[in-house]
């Protein structure tokens, strides 16, 4: 009984596989089978192999330019025709502010941190024919990956509050008004957008620029104006990159070589518990009053909040060292790209960058002329050095660095460093609530 019911199961598989053989033989006889035609090799004289090497050169792309070029786009389907001037004086003229950034980073020390990524990008992102920039391009995908959703803008916060000491904010609180203060460049470029004709959502995003804080600039676009994301971008971190350019002419036209000199009292000594309880009442203040700021304010609380707490040293040392300057290439690159000349040299985007810079500009005057309205109350033993209202914008630590260096221009023994970064801190906190009142508006 066995042995029969082996063999009828036997047949029936064999059947079944020569049915689906047929079938299959049928259906490849069905398709006809198309062979792949080889090209067949020309050969070609020295003079002519030469010129189809000149054809695929930059310099040919410069001097003859096609009207068949597209843009590189971080998504294919935004590219568009460049045009002869992009293709040729557009891209000698990005070649040159590159360069002109590298001597800034390099031969005078401006935020070479910053500098060199955007400008290395810049310069790659007018590269002729290579399409670095574009959608499958390495900057691309690097935009793509961190800058066009935001995710690269909350890393760097996390960074920042690991790096972030509140010591002299807590010891000198009202230092937090010079914070306040600065803020004025953000609802000043506010105005000035929609004076010369934004709409006032694409304002606002434009706005942030003028706190010099590059991370919420790229946030606040995201959310608000994603076609001005990378414009906006470039301007951001373009001022932050250049604050020792920008802000001592300023700071000096505002003040006297007297007040240039004053000598800060002693800060006091502040309990590790305020430190350690800080982060968590600013994030809980943001949570009841302004949560969409809670993404930018959660992240530098989270790094700071683990900073205080001792007791995650490695994670701490992480988001300040090697996660930071992992996403500071990446970011600076993806910020770089935007560099190329026919995104760069459009009357919008150097219109943002005008905003930009008068901006920022005036949230500098901003908190100089409330440190010298502050000295006109305070006694005459709690002077404040009104060069420090100046590190009220979010440029952290680079805005507390410049002050500290244009106090010691006069003064070599006015350390003002440590002063400086409690209105820098207030600035942090201050324009990533500004970000929030204008997202909760809109």
């Amino acid at each position: 009984m066995n042995k029969k019911l082996l063999v009828s199961m036997l047949i029936l598989f064999f059947s079944i596989f020569t049915l689906n053989s047929f079938a299959s033989s049928d259906t490849a006889q069905a398709v006809p089978q198309v062979k792949e035609e080889k090209k067949e090799y020309v050969s070609k004289s020295i003079n002519e192999l030469l010129k189809s090497f000149y054809k695929t050169t930059g310099i040919n792309a410069i001097l003859s330019p096609s009207d068949d070029v597209m843009t590189s786009e971080s998504h294919n389907e935004d590219a568009r025709k460049m045009t002869f001037f992009e293709q040729t004086w557009g891209r000698l003229i990005m070649f040159a502010i590159c360069f002109i950034l590298f001597y800034l980073a390099i031969a005078k020390g401006f935020e070479p941190l910053l500098l060199l990524p955007i400008a290395f990008g810049g310069l790659l992102a007018n590269i002729p024919l290579a399409g670095i920039g574009g959608e499958d391009g390495m900057l691309g995908i690097i935009y793509n990956m961190g800058i066009a959703n935001g995710f690269f803008p909350l890393i760097i916060f996390m960074g920042v509050g690991a790096m972030t000491d509140f010591t002299p904010l807590l010891a000198n609180p009202k230092s937090a008004i010079l914070g306040g203060a600065a803020q004025f460049g953000i609802f000043g470029s506010l105005v000035g957008a929609v004076a010369i004709g934004f709409d006032l959502q694409s304002a606002s995003a434009i706005s942030i620029i003028g706190g010099a804080d590059g991370p919420t600039s790229i946030f606040i676009a995201n959310r608000l104006a994603p076609e001005l994301l990378g414009a906006i971008a470039v301007a951001a971190y373009s001022y932050m990159a250049l604050v020792p350019v920008i802000q001592p002419p300023i700071m000096k036209a505002l003040t006297t070589i007297e007040e240039r000199k004053i000598r800060m009292p002693k800060l006091r000594k502040v309990n590790k518990l305020e430190n350690l309880f800080l982060p968590v009442l600013i994030l809980m203040l943001a949570v009841i009053f302004l949560p969409e700021s809670t993404p930018l304010i959660g992240a530098f609380a989270l790094g700071n909040f683990f900073k205080q707490s001792g007791v995650v040293e490695r994670l701490s040392d992480t988001m300040q060292n090697s996660l930071i300057n992992i996403v500071t290439i990446f970011l600076g690159l993806g910020v770089g790209s935007k560099l190329a000349a026919d995104k760069f040299l459009v009357v919008e985007t150097l219109g943002i960058m005008i905003i930009g810079l008068l901006a920022f500009s005036a949230g500098t005057a901003a908190g100089v002329l409330m440190a010298k309205l502050m000295n006109k109350l305070s006694p005459k033993d709690q002077q404040i050095n009104p060069l420090i209202g100046a590190a009220g914008v979010s440029a952290v630590p680079m805005a507390a660095r410049v002050v500290s260096k244009v106090g010691q221009e006069y003064d070599k023994s006015n350390v003002l460093l440590m002063h400086a970064m409690g209105p820098n801190v207030a600035g942090v906190i201050g324009s990533a609530v500004a970000a929030g009142v204008l997202l909760s508006i809109f």
